[in-house]
């Protein structure tokens, strides 16, 4: 069998660029913020940066225009200490600054202020990083046999043999060498003809197929209760006829955002909750994640108040942005169903039992221990609907 040779000016294979090297790409690039007045005793290893004693009000101030500004000014309250600030991350950041010959702020020492300025940045580009992760998918690679020549896209190198040269994401497409994927980020950008079905199908992927903030169905559901369902006793707790149902998981997975569940074709607004919760139930990473969990968890076991809502906090901070986002916009709408709780009777810790264990399972393989969690999965899911617009 002939190999077809590609031109070298034509075909070039994808290159992946390095995590750290986009960090560094992407991080602001210092820019002194110069002092146009004369200052008096002004330290002969600092040049126009130093603006002399002057207040962190005027700093902010001068410091706004842009990302990376910088500048140099002494301390009102302990004359002769020198602060270098730094515009980062829509915040001034403020570093006490030494020279014994050369500059520095921690250990490390550089020969100018601007050397210091952009290894701070970077530190801080990669430690902001560090706390909001930068990549929020895993790929869902397939073996795969290619059909003709086929390069690698994270190392650029030909995948050799017939059959199952490589792996494939399923939900993006990428292919790569199986040795590859194991170094490949978890930067999966999923493409709307790769994901073929809306339950069962990870909230993420979902998400970022579809380009929308929470997936559709979500959405979808929400606004058709809210329409027509408010007032229904026992909204959520009772259960809708569980074929209808399924019929209503399948117009979702068939048609997406096309899928007519309005009163002429489901006219028990229980079916439309029903499939709600279905939704939740079936996500293969629950709504509340497994790496979540243990601090959602423990925050309903404190018993003062304003130490519960911080660990609340905290566990928020820890889910991914599309889980956050579906979770705060389902918590608002559990919120105005209890408003409405003299007809409906549904209270805030009626809905917590209904949705507990909708939203959260326990990563422990341990049935007992996921049976002792059931009662603080209520008391999650209920602090959040109470404390809604406090905690979103």
């Amino acid at each position: 069998m002939a190999l077809t040779l590609f031109d070298t000016d034509e075909y070039r294979p994808p290159v992946w660029k390095s995590y750290l090297y986009q960090l560094q790409q992407e991080a602001p690039h210092p820019r002194r913020i110069t002092c146009t007045r004369e200052v008096e005793n002004r330290p002969k290893y600092y040049g126009r940066e130093f603006h002399g004693m002057i207040s962190r009000e005027e700093t902010d101030q001068l410091l706004s225009v842009a990302e990376g500004s910088y500048l140099i000014r002494e301390s009102q309250r302990q004359p002769g200490t020198y602060t270098l600030a730094l515009r980062f991350g829509s915040q001034t950041r403020n570093f006490r600054l030494y020279y014994d010959g050369k500059h520095f702020v921690g250990e490390k020492r550089f020969e100018s202020v601007h050397d210091l300025l952009t290894s701070l940045v970077r530190r801080a580009t990669l430690k902001e990083n560090e706390q909001i992760p930068k990549y929020e998918k895993v790929h869902n690679f397939k073996v795969h046999t290619f059909r003709g020549p086929h390069w690698c896209e994270y190392c650029a190198n030909f995948m050799w043999g017939l059959i199952a040269q490589g792996v494939k994401c399923a939900d993006c497409g990428l292919n790569v060498h199986k040795q590859c994927s194991k170094m490949v980020p978890n930067d999966c950008k999923p493409d709307l003809k790769h994901v073929k079905k809306v339950y069962s199908c990870d909230l993420t992927t979902l998400v970022k197929a579809h380009t929308t903030k929470r997936p559709m169905v979500v959405d979808m559901c929400i606004r058709e209760i809210e329409s027509r369902g408010l007032s229904s006793e026992g909204l959520y707790r009772v259960s809708g006829f569980s074929d209808l149902i399924e019929d209503v998981k399948m117009a979702f997975d068939r048609d997406g955002e096309k899928a007519d569940i309005s009163v002429n074709m489901y006219e028990d607004i229980n079916i439309i909750t029903g499939a709600l919760k279905l939704y939740f139930r079936d996500l293969p990473i629950p709504l509340i994640t497994y790496d979540a969990y243990p601090k959602f968890i423990e925050s309903a076991k404190i018993m003062d108040p304003d130490e519960q809502l911080e660990t609340l906090h905290e566990a928020l901070r820890q889910l991914p942005p599309a889980h956050c986002e579906t979770l705060r916009y389902l918590m608002a709408h559990l919120k105005r169903v209890t408003l409405h709780e003299k007809e409906n009777l549904m209270s805030a810790e009626n809905l917590g039992i209904v949705f507990g264990p909708t939203l959260m399972r326990s990563p422990e393989l341990d049935p007992m221990a996921a049976l002792n969690d059931i009662r603080y999965q209520r008391l999650v899911v209920e602090l959040l609907i109470k404390n809604e617009d406090i905690l979103f």
